[in-house]
């Protein structure tokens, strides 16, 4: 990997570790758990470059008190990952404590999260994710629970929130207060609400606001870091004690390597050709292998990084559809093999946003639900009913 120095006094910044309960994160950088990529494999990537808290993809909790195989894949944890961490999404305080019960009593994480930051419709419709802060007694008595739950073995549970539903119902102050209260560890804010999803800039000032009001425990801010120097710039403008990064590392996972650099004081920074992003997509389709055990499903998972891995590369547009429906692990070392393996680092033509970023639109939530900040008997109801069949989102 070609490693390069950017040398200029902008790109250097000292953050002292991450202290989460018990736990001392080094690199103040968390991997933000994203369904569908952050599995053990992705995990694993991400981690020889750098330092950090690397999140599993999320697992609702009534599909994991049910002990769904797919949720106990989820859940699960190379042998020689530091720091387990779990993210856990749920709408009903019982079901969620239970979930973080089994994760504590069977010794399978040693960091839980819960999502309060999902903008998807199948989870607000719901009354979950972005949607639920609204609702301050049953985000109290979640947090609560969860906490209780987790203390039981000393196990640090942190929050993932975004601003609120849209500009006019804002919850994360609220929210972070309440968090706080109740005793858990962190809290991360994104800076966008839901009604947002991906699209426009990060509000970085509200990361600030929370920050201020919030200076006895850890915040971490997410949203637009697609660089080392992105989330040297978020800490200088903002104060946060570590940043959470989502898809700035899709098909990116040296970013972990830049930024570990960044907050060592280093500026050193990884410049990949197209031989070494090459050489990582395969890794990647044989780590995904190991994970699935099941070739097929592997190289169907692989097929949608690839537009991220080769961002910005001279790759042509034929190519890239045969790699985007790639059906196995030698044709697609055929396909890479096919590639000019002496072409550069294109600079920033294979930098900044990734993924879809959606368009700003009304957020899918309840009836009734922006009526009042109380949960009403009918919604008091349906909660208990609430909890989505498959993890994920």
């Amino acid at each position: 990997m070609t490693v390069t120095a950017v040398p200029t006094s902008d790109t250097r910044l000292e953050l002292p570790p991450l202290k989460l309960g018990p736990l001392t994160v080094d690199a103040p950088v968390i991997l933000a758990p994203m369904a569908g990529i952050t599995n053990k494999a992705f995990r694993r990537l991400c981690r020889e470059y750098g330092g950090g808290l690397y999140v599993s993809e999320m697992v609702t909790s009534r599909a994991l008190v049910e002990r769904s195989p797919e949720s106990m894949r989820i859940i699960s944890h190379d042998e020689d990952e530091k720091v387990r961490s779990v993210q856990l999404y749920g709408v009903d305080p019982k079901t969620v404590g239970a979930a973080v019960r089994l994760l504590v009593e069977e010794d399978r994480a040693d960091h839980i999260d819960l999502n309060f930051g999902c903008p998807v419709p199948k989870v607000t419709r719901k009354g979950g994710g972005s949607a639920l802060p609204w609702k301050l007694d049953l985000f109290t008595g979640i947090v609560q629970t969860a906490v209780k739950e987790a203390s039981k073995g000393n196990i640090p549970l942190t929050i993932k929130m975004r601003k609120g539903i849209d500009d006019d119902h804002l919850t994360y102050l609220d929210a972070g207060r309440i968090a706080r209260d109740a005793g858990v560890a962190a809290v991360a804010l994104h800076g966008r609400t839901a009604s947002q999803f991906y699209s426009g800039k990060a509000d970085w000032s509200a990361i600030a606001n929370l920050r201020e009001a919030l200076p006895d425990i850890p915040v971490l801010g997410n949203g637009d870091i697609w660089s080392a120097e992105d989330a040297i710039r978020m800490v200088r403008e903002t104060g946060v004690d570590g940043i959470v990064v989502g898809r700035g590392c899709q098909g990116r996972p040296w970013l972990f390597g830049d930024l570990q650099a960044a907050f060592e004081g280093s500026d050193r920074r990884f410049r990949p050709g197209l031989k070494e992003v090459a050489e990582s997509v395969y890794r990647h389709a044989q780590l995904l292998i190991e994970t699935f055990g099941d070739e097929g499903k592997a190289l169907r998972d692989i097929r949608k990084h690839m537009a991220w891995y080769f961002k910005g590369y001279m790759v042509g547009g034929e190519l890239r559809a045969k790699l985007a429906t790639v059906p196995t692990l030698e044709v697609l070392r055929e396909l890479l093999d096919t590639l000019d393996m002496s072409a550069p680092y294109p600079g920033v033509d294979a930098e900044g946003p990734r993924g879809r970023a959606g368009s700003p639109k009304r957020t899918a939530l309840p009836e009734k639900w922006l009526e009042s900040r109380l949960l009403n008997d009918a919604q008091q109801a349906d909660i208990s009913a609430a909890e989505l069949d498959v993890s994920g989102g």
